[in-house]
């Protein structure tokens, strides 16, 4: 059954990778045009990427864990 979930893991795992490029972008863009604060949306697609991992370390987890 652990196998069975392969493929939603890897898909999850590609849109961390996602959120964190995209959160990179942006904190960037932020410096290069002289911010001294973290953008709001880099603060909320971090939210987001942590809520991926939770959800891809969840289907990590053996099957008799509730």
């Amino acid at each position: 059954m652990a196998g069975e979930f392969d493929d939603i893991r890897g898909r999850l795992e590609v849109i961390a990778e996602e959120l964190a490029d995209l959160a990179i972008v942006r904190l960037r863009e932020s410096i290069d045009a002289g911010g001294h604060e973290l953008p709001v949306d880099e603060k909320r697609l971090t939210r987001a990427r942590r809520a991926v991992e939770k959800a891809i370390n969840l289907l990590d987890e053996p099957d008799d864990v509730a």
